[in-house]
């Protein structure tokens, strides 16, 4: 749908959201392009003219579609993260990229933490053994006491800071790695040792070439044995194939995941018959009110960019 009011073309990428009020309210004032999920290529074909990109997780701009902006002032990303979207290109152009970081930090934070106490307990070994007919005295069971845990979480934004803070406050032993942000809360530790050192490792950072498979098979098989990984950020941050391997092993405990390389997750994966896995949809982000929030945060920036005030305080 196109509407042609006022200056100014605003693309919104192909999505899934269930209503498009916010956005529809744009054509008002502008003109409003929405693609139909899932054409990659019509979103692509329509970028040149548009002044406000509007980016969801199902669809990409590459460097080709950054060449092609002839008229864009800002991309601004539904949501956290960049690894759809070539920031390179973007920066080359001289176009800015913003997202929209503060929706759902707090659902977020709190599906890690619950994935983890989770994983913790041995909750998925206890569901498992009361579905295959065994009970408490037949069932291997070595949940650690929750004071006794080793917590890791590997990056310290407001996610990974609020996560921190919550396996904290029931007592447990946190320390975390980040390069990038400061923090005081927690004991800081090298990546090596919050890694190969912890119980629980709770994954809180974007995906980069460096990042990709940071959770490899060579990192998990030097884990602590019976340690449990958490991922709530980005797919492509564990190698899959070899969690599944290790879960089947029984070196490591447990597994809990909402993010994966390739959304939705194949029929085939190994990780869909992987002993002791917690496997959500890419809903960690979801509540009552956060794709309100969501919308309201893209939108209030589209404007802003389209009345030419600056993006940087609002990310």
């Amino acid at each position: 749908m196109t509407n042609n009011r006022g200056a100014g073309t605003i693309l919104v990428a192909p999505h899934q959201f269930p209503r498009l009020d916010r956005e529809e309210a744009l054509a008002e004032e502008f003109r409003l392009a929405l693609v139909a999920a899932p054409d990659q290529a019509a979103f692509s074909d329509a970028m040149g003219d548009a002044e406000v990109v509007m980016v969801t997780p199902y669809a990409k701009v590459k460097a080709a579609d950054i060449a092609a902006l002839r008229r864009c002032r800002a991309v601004v990303r539904y949501g956290m993260g960049y690894d759809n979207i070539d920031v390179a290109a973007a920066a080359a152009a001289g176009i800015p990229v913003c997202i929209v970081p503060d929706a759902s930090t707090d659902e977020v934070a709190s599906h890690a933490f619950a994935m983890g106490l989770a994983l913790s307990r041995r909750l998925p070994q206890g569901q498992a053994a009361v579905r295959d007919g065994a009970w408490a005295g037949r069932i291997a069971y070595d949940a650690p006491k929750l004071t006794d845990l080793r917590v890791g979480v590997v990056g310290m934004g407001r996610i990974g800071r609020i996560v921190a803070a919550s396996w904290a406050a029931i007592g447990a032993q946190v320390h975390a790695y980040d390069p990038f942000a400061s923090f005081s809360q927690v004991p800081s530790a090298p990546l090596t040792q919050v890694l190969e050192e912890s119980d629980v490792v709770s994954l809180h950072l974007p995906l980069t070439a460096e990042t990709r498979h940071l959770v490899s098979g060579d990192v998990l098989r030097r884990m602590r044995r019976g340690a449990v990984v958490v991922n709530v950020s980005r797919g492509g941050l564990v190698d899959e194939p070899a969690l599944a391997e290790a879960l089947h092993s029984g070196h490591i405990a447990g597994a809990a995941l909402d993010v994966f390389a390739q959304e939705p997750l194949p029929a085939g994966h190994p990780l869909r018959d992987a002993p002791n896995a917690i496997l959500t949809p890419h809903i960690a982000w979801r509540s009552t009110t956060s794709l309100d929030a969501l919308q309201d945060g893209a939108v209030a920036r589209a404007r802003r960019a389209l009345a030419g005030e600056p993006l940087i305080d609002l990310v």
